[in-house]
């Protein structure tokens, strides 16, 4: 299972990375709905291989949760976004309401969090033949759903996904959150699926510290209430800022040496690399890193962690073997499987990308990467 979510995810940085740049492009609605669609089903496929992946792993969780530091906010607005354009494609009406009191930066694992959320807005559509699909985004303690979450800057996040759809009964409820099992054979015949989603989303659900709850509708239509433990973050001082929260200084052009074998991820990786105003080199064997880094002038370095002969960890610890600054690089280790991180920064990595890698958060990579090494010298 690990090495299918690599392999996966190499196609899936691609599509979501050309995306993004054609997001940026002159287009007219129609296409821009278009696009949106097919970032939508990128990312649900990536969070899809995250929950299989972490269940395959282990009963619970599977990995350990990441505590990163993310817009809230923006991605409140990005499943929004989601339920919308998949609610457009099918016909149906769309209703999306963020609160106001939302905190903008959290500590917390967005991947996780966002792949939950994708599986109840995924059940939502697929569930519903008309009407609509709505998605509420609160705080516990300030829509009657629950209490504020018990510690020191903690909140607890409420999203709520309601449709009109085919609605439950009380004992197909029951089911519903069994590994493998769906309400009855009549839906897994009609709509298709697993029925592994909601079980995985319960348990990723209690690791971040909330539940999942369901509430059918009378007349039909249910309503799925996720609720996790988030910790709020004090906003960082920089000097300019991006439209999904994250703020990136201005830096100048980098020439960057990519050590990854699929052909297809060195189109993308250069296609990013070149919208951001750098320049790369490919290579596509580990063994050959520290020679080409010795021999050329590169400001940083993109490891894959899965390639021929040897892997991508011990590249970059043949790389800190180098003397002088050739071995102080900059090196951002990427890689399709999550326990690969650890790995890589033991190794020597300075940053780390899990696949599918977005321009916004590779350009932050870069960023702080080569500041920390122009701060060490």
């Amino acid at each position: 299972m690990a090495v299918f979510a690599h392999e996966v995810r190499t196609p899936l940085t691609g599509i979501l990375a050309i995306s993004d740049l054609l997001a940026t492009s002159d287009l007219g609605e129609r296409e821009r709905r278009w696009v949106d669609t097919i970032k939508a089903g990128a990312e649900h496929l990536s969070s899809l291989a995250t929950l299989f992946v972490a269940a395959a792993k282990d009963e619970s969780t599977g990995a350990l949760l990441r505590e990163d530091l993310f817009d809230l906010r923006v991605l409140a607005r990005a499943a929004g976004d989601s339920l919308a354009g998949r609610a457009a494609a099918k016909g149906l009406e769309a209703l999306v309401e963020v609160s106001d009191a939302l905190p903008g930066l959290v500590i917390g694992d967005p991947v996780r969090l966002r792949a939950a959320l994708e599986n109840l807005i995924d059940n939502a559509v697929k569930f519903t033949e008309q009407g609509g699909v709505a998605l509420e985004v609160g705080l516990a303690g300030r829509s009657g759903r629950g209490r504020s979450a018990s510690g020191k800057g903690k909140v607890a996040v409420v999203f709520a996904v309601s449709d009109s759809g085919i609605g439950l009964t009380l004992q197909e409820i029951r089911r519903l959150f069994r590994p493998f099992s769906q309400a009855n054979v009549s839906i897994a015949s009609r709509f298709g699926g697993a029925g592994l989603g909601l079980s995985s989303v319960r348990q990723l659900a209690r690791a971040m510290g909330g539940d999942v709850a369901v509430s059918p509708h009378e007349g039909g239509g249910t309503t799925f209430t996720l609720t996790v433990a988030l910790t709020i973050a004090a906003a960082p001082h920089t000097s300019a800022e991006g439209e999904d929260g994250v703020t990136l200084a201005p830096t100048r052009p980098l020439r960057i040496l990519g050590v990854e074998d699929n052909p297809f991820g060195r189109v993308v990786l250069n296609t990013i690399l070149n919208e951001l105003g750098h320049q790369a080199e490919f290579i596509g064997r580990g063994e050959a890193a520290p020679d080409r880094i010795a021999a050329g002038s590169y400001d940083a370095v993109l490891m894959d962690m899965v390639l021929p002969g040897i892997n991508g960890v011990e590249a970059i610890a043949r790389v800190r073997k180098l003397e002088g600054p050739h071995g102080a690089i900059p090196i951002i280790g990427v890689s399709g499987r999550g326990e690969d991180e650890a790995a890589s920064r033991a190794a020597g990595a300075d940053a780390f990308l899990l696949k599918p890698v977005s321009p916004r958060a590779l350009a932050t990579a870069l960023l702080e990467a080569t500041r920390r090494a122009a701060d060490a010298t």
